[in-house]
């Protein structure tokens, strides 16, 4: 990788919060958050040119046991305080590129937030949420201090074959938690959404999760499973189901499999992300092979972790640029294309702006073999937050023809890639808050 021209001196930082409120809780990993942080990173070099990068913190994504140990305010805190903890660090300081930035806070961003949540287990992805909005400073600054305007010349050489690709389609996923309604998911299909990423992994013990999440699946099919769609090779609407790492054992998830087959559903999953916890060493090539891709999420925390995951046998890997940093989504895109497994952009709820920076990578990245020609990206801040279109207002460019989904699909023509998606854009809301 090389490094262009001089190192970037950080003379000042800034660093602030908003809290949104989510229209319901939001239920997952056996419990549900009400509310999310947005975060922003003020950073201005030693030519006083500036940046502002944002940030969504997600405590019950990141760790659940931080989550299930504080209040929801008080782990979105401690989060936080990680973010000002890096600021710090980079104040007064030089930095030669963001990949290399965070390659050096990160090990002690980790080590402090194991000290303030008393938690010598705290998950590598909890410092790296705590990263983004720093890391999407890092990146803008970057662009500005040595005249970079266009994302795809912003990308080292050594990591652009793992955002080759250049789709004119984004497939835009929205969300549901796990009991959603029927007519809820009705109603997105009826919109012209045809992938749907559904929470499974339902509160109780095991038996009583996998129990739930049958009976979730088969009223899901009853509901759907007829639907039509051009965009898969049989028609049908594929499915998309995240664990997030509800299950424990693989005999459990082939019990659920197995139901599914009985019930003519198992063709048409076509993901089931994250099924175990990190620390299950399973190999799931079994699982893979009975058809549905196992894609790695919160588990990939780093392009180590991602390759580890590819070696168990996973065969897709959810990446998240807003919730792992751009940085570290670089290095485990490389990994993935290197083995020829590909990657979809996951949500982490985030607001209008990151969704831009989610979108610039999966408009990227190599397709789905099952699905060629579209890029994947999961969006589903408009279904969750009570103010979204108040949110909506701090974009630059909000009536941008990429913006808004049409027929479950944005739409990234030669417009959106001469403009970067507008991330070089400055919006004036967050300037007027941190730029003091």
């Amino acid at each position: 990788m090389s490094i262009r021209k001089s190192p970037i001196h950080i003379k000042k930082v800034n660093h602030n919060f908003e809290r949104e409120v989510l229209k319901k809780p939001f239920g997952f990993k056996g419990s549900a958050m009400t509310e999310v942080w947005q975060t922003m990173a003020f950073l201005q070099n030693d030519r006083d040119q500036y940046s502002i990068g944002l940030g969504t913190q997600n405590v019950l994504w990141s760790d659940s046991k931080v989550f299930a140990q504080h209040s929801e305010n008080g782990g979105n805190a401690l989060m936080y305080a990680m973010g000002e903890r890096a600021l710090q660090i980079v104040n007064g300081n030089s930095f030669g590129n963001p990949i290399q930035l965070l390659s050096e806070l990160l090990p002690e961003v980790w080590s402090y937030g194991k000290k303030i949540t008393a938690n010598p287990d705290l998950r590598k992805t909890f410092a790296l949420n705590a990263l983004v909005a720093l890391d999407n400073a890092a990146w803008l600054l970057y662009a500005k201090q040595n005249g970079i305007k266009n994302f795809d010349e912003l990308i080292p050489e050594d990591f652009r074959d793992g955002l080759s690709a250049r789709h004119r389609k984004v497939v835009s996923i929205p969300a549901l938690g796990y009991g959603s309604s029927m007519n809820e998911i009705q109603a997105l299909v009826d919109q012209g959404f045809f992938i749907l990423k559904i929470k499974i992994g339902a509160p109780g013990s095991q038996e009583e999760m996998l129990e739930k999440d049958k009976e979730f699946l088969k009223h899901i099919h009853q509901t759907i499973g007829q639907r039509e769609t051009a965009h898969s090779k049989d028609g049908k609407l594929p499915y998309y189901f995240d664990a997030n790492g509800r299950y424990e054992k693989k005999e459990t998830l082939l019990r659920f499999m197995d139901y599914a087959e009985e019930i003519g559903a198992l063709a048409q999953i076509a993901v089931i992300e994250e099924p175990f916890g990190e620390r299950n060493q399973e190999d799931v090539s079994e699982l893979a092979e009975r058809g549905p891709r196992i894609a790695a999420d919160e588990s990939a925390h780093t392009d180590a972790d991602a390759l580890s995951r590819i070696q168990q046998g996973y065969n897709s890997i959810a990446v998240k640029a807003v919730a792992k940093t751009l940085s570290m989504t670089l290095k485990i895109a490389k990994v993935a294309y290197e083995h020829k497994v590909p990657c979809f952009c996951a949500d982490l709820t985030v607001n209008p702006i990151l969704i831009e920076w989610n979108k610039a990578v999966a408009a990227r990245l190599p397709a789905f073999p099952e699905m060629p020609g579209l890029g994947l990206q999961e969006c589903n801040g408009w279904q969750n937050y009570k103010n979204w279109e108040k949110m909506r207002e701090k974009l630059p460019d909000k009536e941008a023809n990429w913006i808004q989904a049409k027929e479950g699909v944005f739409h990234t023509n030669q417009e959106y890639y001469s403009q970067s998606g507008g991330i070089f854009q400055a919006s004036p809301y967050y300037e007027q808050l941190l730029k003091k």
